[in-house]
């Protein structure tokens, strides 16, 4: 009890809910942090299909002024956001069943709701948020009957607030995927008890997709993927004085909280036994896990080439699976 009750204090004094949190909720009701236009998706990264020109253009419909500012930050997380979605919605297909999804801390939900609602309810969703003014973004469309919102920080989400809230009680049994979009790094470098906690929510066959920002084994790597992000793509969508004081006001506090590559896969191997990179854009990168081969194999063959340019990507291969590694060093 002594242990998780530091965890959960730990996450209290975390800089997301205290020195940044006017930050985000200033940059959520659109206040500030507004791009000088509205992120696109380059549809010429994609193949041709229906369903996936669908999903772009309800996902398109549903943004909220967070979704704005995050898309323009990120070199192609956008088309990234639609290429997950898009896996999760063939993958679900292989279900009989309600396929359940958990997106931690992604602003709106934007992509979870889309996901609802474009399968009719085969895809059911929980997003959280600690930020009432993305609750209200969420809302803004009407009640979705498959996609629920927890208004609270990610480690107030815990089993008995899953039984004792009706809405959410759908998601006792626990989820098939969840997906952690640039959550952790906002709390604290403690990936090991962050996926611990989180996890506690998973399916044991589940699969858990993590997307962070991760520090370069050198330091002039990852400035030199900074400039990049700043100069080659931020700038279309920002003054260069609002680029300098985010990265004052926010970036720096952030990069507290980030962890390297290596890190990460030596967390997540604590918890699973598979993990492969999907994506990478300079120094972010999408990362999917689980404990089931199989269906992480399955749900990886879903997925389009990465919708990104190639001068973007530094990860040419996937992480050696974390089975195998074991065993190697047996």
């Amino acid at each position: 009890m002594r242990r998780i009750d530091d965890f959960l204090a730990e996450c209290d004094r975390g800089s997301r809910i205290n020195e940044l949190a006017g930050f985000f909720a200033a940059t959520a009701a659109g206040r500030s942090g507004m791009p000088i236009q509205k992120p696109v998706i380059d549809t010429r990264l994609f193949p041709p299909d229906a369903l996936l020109r669908d999903l772009i253009c309800l996902h398109a419909t549903r943004q909220g002024h967070f979704d704005r500012h995050y898309h323009s930050s990120i070199p192609y997380r956008l088309e990234e956001e639609c290429r997950i979605a898009y896996a999760v919605l063939k993958y679900a297909r292989h279900y009989s069943e309600p396929f359940f999804l958990y997106s931690l801390g992604t602003a709106e939900g934007t992509m979870a709701r889309t996901l609802s609602e474009l399968s009719y309810g085969q895809v059911r969703t929980l997003s959280s948020s600690p930020n009432a003014e993305n609750y209200r973004s969420f809302t803004a469309y009407g009640k979705s009957p498959d996609a629920e919102f927890f208004l609270g920080p990610f480690h107030h989400l815990t089993k008995e607030v899953l039984g004792a809230d009706q809405r959410l009680s759908k998601f006792r049994s626990g989820f098939d995927l969840i997906l952690e979009d640039t959550t952790f790094q906002m709390y604290s470098p403690n990936r090991s008890k962050q996926i611990e906690f989180v996890a506690q929510h998973l399916k044991g066959d589940g699969i858990f997709a993590f997307v962070e920002k991760f520090r370069a084994a050198e330091k002039s790597d990852y400035m030199r993927r900074e400039y990049q992000k700043d100069y080659g793509f931020k700038a279309r969508y920002f003054l260069a004085e609002e680029i300098k004081k985010k990265k004052t006001d926010v970036l720096e506090t952030m990069f507290n909280n980030e962890v390297t590559l290596a890190n990460m896969f030596s967390a997540i191997g604590e918890h699973f036994n598979h993990c492969v990179v999907t994506w990478n854009s300079g120094n972010f990168y999408t990362l999917a896990a689980s404990n089931s081969k199989h269906n992480l194999d399955l749900y990886v063959s879903q997925m389009t080439t990465p919708a990104i340019p190639y001068e973007y990507v530094y990860e040419g291969s996937l992480i050696p699976d974390l089975a195998d590694r074991r065993n190697q060093s047996a």
